[in-house]
């Protein structure tokens, strides 16, 4: 615990630039020790850049950093680390084929043997609220176990400044709560805490106070308690923001159904699919819900084609689809946008332009002949960079060069743009700012209101709740009975991503 009231860290007048464009501009602010301190702001402010800084992965280009009065400017992250700071990042780096305690003592400098490591980590989780086996397999935890094995290997190193990004974009409500009752634990011992999260209701009830980004600027701070969600994300986009609204719309015949799909995993993993049946018509969105890895991935490559099923199991329209590849299911109208942004939605280092291709050429009418016609490629990558507000110089750029809610607002934009008779997506708005998240959001409604089935898998229950007409749970590859959304409590809703069944879920008291 930090025994002084002194600042902890001082960023003053960090700048750091990159070719045509300066991520972080004359930016300071300070954190005290036992302080929770948000950076907010949209994809694309800065908040990764500077956090980045911090943590001695990139080094600024002018200004300085204070830590405990002293200059502060580390040139790796084993400076950072010895100096007290760590950091959790929004993906995950541990190696699932090893057990918790092999995969923390990856993550330190010195570790000691295994049997006192592990009493060490039994001892933290304990301390912490956050129970973990140390002999367990990295790959058979959950998401929210997994997160617990990147924090207890930063407490190990006994950190006066943590970093937290995203943190808790792959949790259930429950693990939310274990995780802000270890965050304010940790504040009270006089850790300081640096916070990252879209989830502005969290940012108001877990931190003391903000630091608000703005195209590499500091536009502001304030104390999140004293505003609500929405004066918090019209400061960070500096405008009103538009909430997603849908007129009411007549349902019709039923678009997509599913009869009793099973699918085995294809990674050890993985999780099979088990006998799933749904069906979605036209102008509805059906929510799926679940904790990271109970086979939202595999339904996804199920519908988009990737996965081979039984042919009955998946009708489009009536017609048997099963054993179709994905470009005959563009061909008929059904379109997918994959969870992973980087490899699986685009690839990396093609361009803006080349990923459009990759997914709209049937039914954008790219090719002539066998022969690209890249005038009109350009014209759709145009197309979907501006009517989605895509942050990037021009569709001549590589996919990896924008920032993750960027690339996002892309891949959900070349779905939506042609105009698919279905659309599968599997977290639309992951890592997305307020005002981004918004605007895609509207589009699953505007397809929605057009005629088109949606499904949407996310872990976002704010987001399902909104948009979605009926909502169903993902449970070790099963699927809840679709329950209509309006109604139904965060107690239901958990019951069900536990696997509960309907007689028991329909027990609890709304």
């Amino acid at each position: 615990m930090t025994g002084t009231n002194a600042t902890l860290l001082k960023v003053d007048g960090v700048t750091k630039a990159y070719p045509g464009v300066v991520a972080n501009d004359t930016v300071s602010f300070s954190v005290e020790p036992g302080e929770v301190h948000a950076l907010l702001g949209e994809n694309g402010a800065g908040k990764s850049t500077l956090v980045k800084m911090i943590y001695g992965l990139v080094q600024p280009d002018s200004g300085q950093m204070i830590w405990n009065g002293a200059p502060y400017q580390p040139a790796t992250p084993h400076v950072a680390r010895s100096t007290g700071v760590a950091m959790v990042f929004q993906h995950f780096s541990l190696f699932e084929a090893l057990t918790v305690a092999e995969n923390v003592a990856l993550g330190m400098e010195d570790p000691p043997t295994m049997r006192l490591l592990s009493q060490r980590i039994l001892e933290v989780s304990e301390t912490y609220g956050l129970p973990l086996a140390p002999e367990r397999l990295v790959g058979d935890l959950s998401a929210g176990e997994r997160q617990r094995v990147e924090i207890i290997r930063c407490l190990l190193q006994d950190p006066k400044l943590l970093i937290m990004d995203e943190p808790t974009s792959v949790l259930t409500p429950q693990e939310v709560e274990i995780l802000f009752e270890t965050l304010r634990k940790l504040s009270r011992e006089g850790t300081a805490i640096l916070y990252i999260s879209h989830k502005l209701e969290e940012i108001r009830s877990m931190c003391d106070n903000a630091t608000i980004l703005r195209l590499g600027k500091v536009v502001g701070d304030c104390k999140p308690r004293e505003k609500s969600a929405r004066e918090l994300a019209e400061m960070m986009v500096g405008q009103t923001l538009h909430i997603p609204s849908r007129e009411g719309n007549e349902l019709g015949e039923v678009v997509i159904e599913l009869n009793d799909l099973s699918v085995t995993a294809t990674s050890q993993f993985g999780t099979s699919l088990k006998d799933v049946s749904l069906s979605v018509r036209a102008g509805e969105v059906l929510g799926i819900g679940g904790v990271a890895g109970n086979g939202q991935d595999e339904l996804l490559a199920a519908l988009s084609g990737e996965a081979q099923a039984a042919s009955a199991a998946i009708r489009l329209n009536g017609n048997e689809i099963g054993k179709l590849g994905p470009n005959q299911r563009r061909e008929l109208g059904l379109l997918t946008a994959p969870e992973e942004r980087l490899g699986h939605a685009a690839a990396p280092d093609m361009s803006l332009t080349e990923n459009a291709v990759l997914t709209g050429t049937i039914r954008e009418n790219l090719t002539n002949n066998g022969f690209l016609k890249w005038g009109d490629a350009k014209d759709f990558a145009e197309r979907i960079v501006k009517d989605f507000d895509v942050r990037t110089p021009g569709p001549e750029n590589s996919a990896r060069s924008l920032s993750g809610g960027n690339l996002q607002k892309f891949v959900i934009g070349r779905e939506v743009l042609q105009r698919p008779v279905a659309l599968v997506v599997n977290q639309p708005t992951w890592g997305v700012d307020a005002s981004a998240a918004a605007d895609i959001r509207q589009a699953l409604l505007d397809l929605a209101v057009g005629g088109t089935a949606v499904i949407c898998i996310s872990q976002d229950l704010d987001e399902l709740m909104e948009i979605s007409d009926r909502f169903a749970a993902l449970n070790e590859g099963r699927l809840s009975e679709p329950r209509p959304t309006e109604g139904l409590t965060v107690d239901q809703i958990g019951l069900m991503m536990g696997g509960a069944h309907d007689m028991e879920v329909s027990h609890v008291e709304a």
